[in-house]
């Protein structure tokens, strides 16, 4: 396993574990994966990834609880993410939010204490007040944000007044804003981006096509895989398997190899089963020569999926059957 070159108390896995399919049923995993939950937790930790990413939304609650009891003792050692989804986030619901989240998780401090969407009506500074006050009595440790563009990741630091370690936001090869801005603001600021659903929840992996579409409510409600844009990105997996092919490797694991590139990304796929977290944590070790990459970079942007208004109603003639 790789680690991120920053100052942190516990080191930062370049792979880490997300954890939104634990205790959430639109995964369509069936009623054993809360007892695989478990044993992916168990092997990732064998396997060096130090980075475990929940929220107190993912099943409600759940998810916190099932990743702390998986983690058991190793929760001291290994860095415990999690976020407050801002209903109202100001500062004394933020504290409150907090201990529950860390008692569903059975810790005494979380490692990384994130907001999960910015807020349209509350500003940052009385939401960075009550994450000020988690970190003084050490029930937090490091703060983050989610879906936080550059300007409100900077507000949101200064409101704290010291750093906001990371800003979780999606990034995969078809979802590539975060090269715009955030990447070159953490390699200069010592900042970390974690990219969560890097392999654009399946769609990378190269399972699925017109003729094989995914199933489970989350995925059929993602227009990327609708039967055209499936059609449309198979130039993108032919490229992906290219690679894959030369490096003894899977088109997922290319293409978490092409986001871990980047020296301050970390990325937290989730996992159905052990076989899935092994080859995720084996990603870390892939090195893509110059080449390879621009090749990447070169069939990511040639792909025009169909999205916004004009997916809707494919979506809902796909969901319908017709």
């Amino acid at each position: 396993m790789r680690y991120v070159e920053l100052d942190t108390p516990k080191p930062l896995s370049k792979i880490g574990l997300g954890t939104w399919q634990f205790g959430s049923r639109e995964w369509g995993y069936g009623p054993d994966y809360e007892r695989r939950a478990a044993d992916i937790v168990r092997r990732a930790v064998d396997l060096g990834v130090t980075l475990f990413d929940t929220a107190e939304l993912y099943g409600f609650g759940r998810s916190e609880r099932i990743l702390g009891a998986a983690l058991g003792e190793d929760r001291a050692k290994v860095v415990v993410a999690t976020k407050i989804f801002p209903v109202l986030p100001v500062a004394a619901v933020v504290q409150q939010r907090a201990v529950a989240s860390a008692a569903r998780l059975g810790v005494t401090t979380i490692d990384l204490y994130q907001v999960h969407q910015p807020h349209p009506l509350v500003a940052d500074h009385t939401t960075m007040r009550g994450m000020r006050a988690l970190q003084a009595v050490g029930l937090v440790g490091e703060v983050g944000v989610s879906n936080y563009g550059l300007r409100r990741w900077q507000v949101a630091e200064a409101a704290l007044g010291r750093r906001v370690l990371s800003n979780q936001v999606r990034y995969s090869m078809l979802d590539r804003k975060p090269e715009e801005e955030l990447l070159a603001y953490a390699q200069q600021a010592g900042r970390v981006v974690m990219a969560y659903s890097p392999l654009a929840q399946g769609f990378l992996s190269g399972r699925y096509d017109a003729k094989n579409p995914p199933s489970g409510a989350v995925r059929r409600a993602n227009p990327y895989f609708l039967p055209e844009n499936l059609e449309r990105g198979a130039t993108l997996i032919e490229t992906l398997r290219q690679v894959a092919d030369a490096h003894g490797a899977t088109p997922s694991q290319i293409a978490l190899a092409y986001l871990l590139r980047h020296p301050n990304v970390v990325a937290i796929p989730g996992a159905s089963n052990v076989e899935q977290m092994e080859r995720n944590a084996a990603a870390a070790e892939i090195d893509l020569a110059e080449d390879e990459y621009h090749a990447l970079v070169n069939a990511a942007r040639a792909f025009r999926p169909v999205t916004g208004l004009a997916a809707v109603p494919k979506l809902v003639r796909a969901r319908v059957g017709r």
